[in-house]
């Protein structure tokens, strides 16, 4: 018997510790880097433990009832333990989880009147992320799948969506909270200092859901400042002339802006600093030439659905002039 149970308890330890080893990384639900995140991960923390140990309590009691002395078995049918561990217990349980999320929601509440946030609007589409900076002249700056941050200081993202229904979901730093089309919703957080994180959209939104990602780069403020100016200028003069004359004559100007240029689409990401951005795709592949290339040849293979139009015709060498022009625009 004891040989079974041992051999039993291996795969559970094991599958345990892959489980908690998905939890890590850039993507960690348990990562807590900032206040709202932390009182968040300790709320589910005191839940899980608490569901443990409850869930130990009552297979004892179950057993005792079962296989118990009588005089034990009598107690635990009696009308006051019915009482008692049916109505008072997991009423006075439930409602101190109740409290304490309450005052979870408050830290949210409490950055909502902080002075001077570094505000921000993200829309949700399918199946990317747009990203608008909002000055306090009044100006904007748009982006695309990617968040900046400054860390210490607070952010406010205003959530809105384009089509469906999605979720913008940053578990390092916040909760989720959905995106629904014609209502806007806001999101306050603080970054307690500089990383690079990752965030998922966490409502289901089509075919291409699972791979509507963004990565939240935190940044000490001066640097933010820096590159906030930096993301408001146009795109510097293109050293690939034959890449920037085949995205205007492509068309690709129709559905992408780059500033600067003769590229004025609003229908797609904004690409007048694509080159400086971590990833493409809205977190699918790394910010690479070759990873240009990949996306704009075979874009429905690697993002089944999205809304780009096939651009199957180029020569390697003309993928290759459009892949290195683009990656300059930094």
């Amino acid at each position: 018997m004891k040989t079974a149970v041992f051999r039993l308890s291996i795969p559970c330890f094991l599958l345990l510790v892959v489980t908690l080893a998905g939890c890590g990384g850039e993507q960690s639900a348990f990562a807590g880097l900032g206040p709202v995140s932390s009182r968040i991960s300790l709320l589910m923390w005191i839940m899980f433990v608490a569901a443990v140990l409850i869930t130990v309590f009552i297979g004892l009691l179950l057993c005792v009832s079962i296989a118990g002395p009588a005089g034990w078995r009598e107690r635990l049918s009696g009308e006051k333990s019915i009482v008692w561990g049916g109505i008072v217990f997991p009423a006075a349980t439930l409602s101190v989880l109740l409290i304490y999320g309450f005052s979870v929601l408050r830290a949210g509440e409490t950055l909502s009147r902080a002075q001077d946030p570094a505000r921000i609007l993200v829309v949700g589409e399918q199946w990317w992320w747009r990203v608008v900076y909002r000055h306090a002249d009044g100006r904007t700056t748009e982006s695309a799948n990617e968040v900046r941050i400054p860390a210490g200081r607070p952010v406010e993202i205003e959530l809105l969506s384009a089509d469906v229904i999605h979720s913008f979901w940053l578990p390092a730093y916040a909760g989720k909270v959905d995106m629904i089309p014609g209502h806007a919703n806001k999101l306050h957080f603080i970054a307690d200092k500089p990383g690079i994180v990752r965030g998922q959209c966490a409502e289901y939104c089509g075919g291409a859901h699972a791979l509507m990602a963004f990565y939240a780069v935190a940044m000490a403020p001066a640097d933010y400042e820096a590159w906030l100016s930096k993301e408001q200028s146009d795109a510097r003069p293109a050293h690939e002339k034959e890449g920037e004359q085949l995205f205007i004559d492509s068309g690709c100007g129709g559905c992408h802006t780059v500033r600067g240029t003769k590229a004025d689409g609003k229908i797609g990401p904004e690409l007048t600093h694509v080159g400086s951005r971590l990833s493409l795709g809205a977190g699918i592949l790394p910010n690479t030439p070759e990873s240009f290339m990949q996306w704009i040849s075979r874009h429905q293979t690697l993002k089944p659905d999205n809304l780009m139009l096939p651009f199957d015709f180029f020569s390697e060498s003309e993928l290759r002039s459009l892949a290195t022009y683009l990656n300059g625009l930094e």
